[in-house]
């Protein structure tokens, strides 16, 4: 990570904050999480929150702790993580960009800034939160996008997955989809879509809901691809379901191919929405295309 003294001389030279709630400020924030612990700050390793609090802190001042849409685990990716902030330290909204990501590490960037009301609450305010699960599907291994997509080998029939992830939308008792150390009260969610689309070699599943118990997406993940790849059939997701038991729903996705897209907030915040990951996607699809050392694609 930079220290402050590489930071831009006008940035050290003029912020000079107090501690003390006065203006709330959002940001939001991608990030790479192959190489942390997760968001939530812990003591034994380097965490997305305390990174990024690290930074804030020395363009405020003071210690600037972050309060974020929807915390995500090891190895996960956030397109925009949205967060907020209270500070009495007058800066201008750039500074919270350019001189953050002045102190952050590469794979951590603040994408905008905005003062806000004083009922705004990243986490609490937030109706839904959107996640998408990224696969690449082919023979090869990925080079490019190691540690940020999840590597499926052999051919997945979209069709079927689709067909199998139909039942899980809608408000049910997610406990087959939760993982043991799931501390959240209820069991209870509301999906309101799931999708699964096809872009050249890889497979986006879109997960929208008004909450996620612990591994809920990966293991939903998990589970169609069991079904993609043949092993089960489209009726598994539904028994799973109403089973009720981790036991029975398979096994959990890797971290890599999942990113936290967005979380959705009313129309009054004026939340900025993020550039579509499809178009990522698109991208990464061209890049990949010369990455496969003469191995030959699935036969779609």
């Amino acid at each position: 990570m930079p220290s402050r003294s590489n930071r831009p001389r006008r940035y050290r030279a003029r912020f000079r904050g107090k501690p003390g709630a006065g203006m709330k400020i959002a940001l939001g924030v991608e990030y790479q999480g192959r190489r942390y612990l997760g968001w939530q700050r812990q003591h034994d390793g380097p965490t997305v929150q305390a990174t990024l609090e690290a930074a804030l802190t020395g363009i405020a001042g003071h210690p600037a702790p972050v309060v974020c849409a929807g915390r995500t685990d090891r190895g996960v990716h956030a397109v925009q993580q949205v967060v907020h902030f209270e500070t009495e330290a007058m800066r201008p909204l750039r500074a919270w960009t350019l001189g953050t990501n002045g102190g952050l590490p590469g794979d951590v960037a603040v994408i905008w800034a905005r003062e806000m009301a004083a009922d705004f609450h990243a986490r609490f305010s937030a109706s839904q939160r959107t996640y998408q699960y990224i696969i690449l599907n082919r023979r090869a291994r990925p080079a490019l996008l190691d540690g940020l997509v999840s590597w499926e080998c052999r051919a997945l029939d979209v069709a079927k997955m689709t067909k199998a992830a139909r039942p899980l939308v809608g408000e049910h008792d997610f406990s087959s989809f939760r993982a043991a150390g799931c501390q959240a009260r209820s069991p209870r969610r509301r999906v309101h879509s799931l999708t699964l689309r096809r872009l050249g070699e890889f497979i986006v599943i879109t997960i929208r809901a008004n909450g996620f118990l612990h591994h809920m997406v990966r293991n939903i993940a998990g589970l169609l691809l069991a079904i993609g790849r043949g092993r089960r059939d489209t009726g598994w997701a539904a028994e799973a379901l109403a089973a009720r038991d981790r036991r029975v729903a398979g096994a959990t996705a890797p971290a890599a191919g999942l990113y936290l897209v967005n979380a959705t907030y009313p129309a009054r915040f004026a939340i900025p929405e993020p550039a579509p990951l499809a178009d990522r996607i698109r991208l990464w699809g061209a890049m990949t295309k010369n990455d496969q050392n003469g191995a030959a694609s699935h036969p779609r």
